[in-house]
């Protein structure tokens, strides 16, 4: 089987003999039930891959799609002028960037189909073409828009300063914004003489909107119809992949029932609508299968620059972000805040819905699997301790052995090395209630990188809260923090809330640890062990 891992081009896949799952149902459904669409996924989830489909589709290449659900459904192939814009190969930083390259699209298209004597803007320019298209094809326009908002991402927060200064433009970003909302006015220009409009992107832009140009498209991102236009489902892994899935179970002496349940843990988990329909990271099980192994691909792959200005400013804690429900409104449209930046971590993939509560219209959102929980959660917890993204990863695989085996004294005490390590200035804080959310907050983020174990934070029970579970094969371990306190008081609430009682029956081994935390040092003073 050959995996088309970074491959975006739908006719080379085919030509090929690439494997290529078909959701050309789908792609059918899109081109003849509407005409405006926006759709945002994660990044290096199939974007591009879909705009190449329709763009295939579009040009009437039937011999391409033979087999396909869409084979069944067209009867007329016919062929349109389709306009590609790309802006997924290209960074802009550059001050003159983004206007050379609207420069070269619209004058690609005047060079085809013919120029205004006229028209002066990058719209009224760009509308002519499409009218010009139109009539000299006898068929509408298609415009396919790959990574709309890359022009933007690129540049946001950099405070690059604009090449232009003029009113509220005072930076690229501002420029950049101005530039697209022009480009894009076209589609309101121009809307008779278009028959389909497609823009990706991995950010709905709302307070900042560049659509403000034109009617709004339909936003598709949360559709029913369409959560599974990007990425694999459960049945076509199982349908598609079912001889690497049997091979990879080989490989690590598993069955396959087992190793299904490993891929679901680490790859599977995304949810983009109130369906809850299951959708796997495309990109990391092709690497998967490739590779016949099971690594953090798409988290490795690279953190997007945005995303890295808005964690540097991110003051919240993650755990109130994936404990509560949340409104649409919260994390759908990104209103460019670095101090909420809810929206650009669920958009960008670092969080998805879990649960819908049709009551109230709300959505609990969590991490999707164990690959983004443990990668985000290290990237959180390298900025907000201020410490190297090695040492983390260094610490984190002494303490999975050492949990793994019982051994945790020697967690202990590489806990308290690890801590009296941070800066000074990380963990001073000014009240008491500061101090005792640093430790405990700290303690959360080191513990949520163990995404191979099963981890409770503050866990309720019947006669309060417990502060931290771990479960592993062979042990169960039960902490309780205490800040400038004393590890005995810790392990007496344990016992007197009886936090020991629900593992009662369990046959794993059974740790109760007091903790205490000193404010002074910054460190453990105490971790007593029963």
């Amino acid at each position: 089987m050959k995996y088309p891992i970074g491959m975006q081009s739908f006719d080379q896949i085919r030509e090929e003999g690439f494997v290529y799952v078909d959701k050309t149902d789908m792609v059918y459904q899109l081109a003849t039930q509407g005409k405006i669409y926006f759709l945002s996924r994660p990044r290096r989830f199939g974007k591009s891959l879909l705009i190449s489909t329709l763009e295939n589709y579009f040009l009437g290449r039937k011999e391409l799609f033979q087999g396909l659900a869409i084979d069944r459904l067209e009867q007329e192939w016919l062929t349109y002028p389709v306009f590609h814009v790309d802006f997924n190969g290209k960074v802009f930083t550059s001050p003159t960037e983004l206007a050379q390259t609207l420069e070269t699209i619209v004058a690609t298209g005047e060079d085809k189909y013919g120029k205004s004597p006229h028209a002066t803007t990058l719209g009224d320019r760009l509308a002519y073409v499409f009218e010009q298209a139109h009539a000299q094809t006898g068929r509408r326009v298609v415009m396919l828009v790959d990574e709309y908002d890359k022009p933007l991402l690129d540049v946001l927060g950099t405070h690059i300063p604009s090449p232009v200064v003029e009113g509220e433009i005072q930076t690229l970003e501002d420029y950049n914004r101005e530039l697209l909302k022009g480009f894009y006015s076209v589609f309101k220009l121009a809307d008779k003489h278009l028959r389909f409009v497609l823009l990706t992107g991995v950010t709905k832009f709302s307070q900042i909107s560049v659509f403000s140009g034109f009617n709004q498209p339909a936003d598709i991102s949360m559709d029913n119809r369409y959560e599974a236009l990007c990425g694999i489902t459960e049945k076509e892994l199982y349908s598609v992949f079912a001889e690497p899935i049997r091979k990879l179970a080989a490989t690590y002496k598993v069955d396959e029932t087992e190793m299904k349940q490993m891929l679901k843990q680490h790859y599977d988990g995304y949810h983009f609508s109130d369906n809850l329909l299951d959708i796997y990271n495309p990109f990391s099980l092709l690497n998967c299968f490739s590779s016949c192994s099971m690594r953090d691909f798409w988290f490795a792959s690279g953190t997007p620059t945005y995303l890295v200005h808005l964690l540097k400013h991110f003051k919240q804690n993650i755990n109130e972000l994936i404990k509560d429900y949340h409104f649409p409104e919260e994390f759908i449209d990104y209103k460019a805040d670095v101090e909420q930046p809810l929206p650009m971590i669920f958009q960008s993939g670092y969080l998805t819905i879990k649960e819908a509560d049709p009551l109230t219209g709300s959505y609990l959102l969590d991490f999707p699997n164990k690959e983004v929980q443990r990668g985000f959660v290290t990237l959180i917890a390298s900025s907000y301790l201020d410490t190297r993204t090695h040492s983390l990863s260094n610490w984190m695989l002494r303490s999975i052995r050492q949990l793994q085996q019982g051994k945790i004294q020697e967690f202990g005490e590489a806990l308290t090395a690890f801590l009296a390590d941070i800066p000074y200035a990380m963990r001073r804080k000014d009240s008491e209630r500061e101090r005792e959310r640093y430790f405990q907050y700290t303690f959360f983020l080191l513990l949520r990188m163990l995404s191979c174990f099963t981890v409770y934070i503050e866990k309720e029970q019947s006669q309060g809260r417990v502060d931290c579970i771990v479960k592993v094969l062979d042990y169960v371990y039960i902490f309780e923090f205490k800040l400038d306190g004393s590890a005995q008081e810790a392990l007496r609430q344990i016992e007197e809330k009886g936090y020991a009682r629900p593992y009662a029956a369990d046959p794993r081994k059974l740790f109760r640890i007091g903790v205490n935390f000193s404010s002074e040092t910054g460190t453990i003073s105490e971790f007593e062990v029963e």
